[in-house]
């Protein structure tokens, strides 16, 4: 399958599995799974093109590994991202020292006022890769990227979760742990 392809069949599923499960008459599970089966057919029923062949590509390929399998291979997820009510079952996790934040520099002054705020998401959205995160910067303007102080931040009592895509969850970060990431 092509890459064009590839990324309509992850938009939909991204759609689907993390904001809009009744779009095609599903209901997310415990911690967001869905029978894969169920997925197919209800693509299927609702005029869109999915196979077996097809979701297993698109959840290998993708870039950010935004989708899982379950062990068994019979259910998928989102792993992180939605905005629909769902407990993913993540434990709490010690992140490292610092973590970082893309965003665009038009969101600079709003965010060192407030914090990082979910939104209509479930956690803010971390990582210890910088660069991944000023790609992330980039889809919304001029990018800047924001240290994290989390090691701070879990001292002083923030819960941090991590997906299996390493990306780290927090509720909120406020102000006075962040700072422009200047490298």
């Amino acid at each position: 399958m092509n890459a064009e392809k590839r990324k309509k069949i992850s938009k939909s599923l991204s759609y689907v599995l993390r904001h809009q499960p009744d779009s095609v008459g599903l209901e997310l599970g415990e911690n967001g799974w869905v029978e894969v089966t169920e997925l197919i057919a209800a693509f299927r029923k609702h005029g869109k093109e999915l196979s077996l062949d097809s979701l297993r590509e698109v959840v290998a390929e993708n870039d950010k590994q935004r989708f899982e399998f379950s062990e068994d291979k019979t259910r998928i997820r989102a792993r992180q991202g939605h905005s629909v009510d769902v407990d993913l079952g993540y434990e709490a996790a010690t992140p490292p020292e610092l973590l970082f934040h893309g965003t665009a520099v038009h969101n600079l002054d709003s965010i060192m006022a407030t914090g990082l705020n979910k939104g209509n998401r479930h956690h803010v959205h971390l990582s210890t890769n910088k660069q991944t995160m000023l790609q992330v910067a980039q889809r919304h303007g001029k990018p800047v990227v924001l240290a994290v102080a989390a090691g701070k931040m879990v001292s002083d009592g923030h819960l941090f979760f991590v997906t299996g895509n390493q990306v780290w969850l927090t509720e909120q970060v406020p102000p006075q742990y962040l700072s422009v990431n200047s490298d």
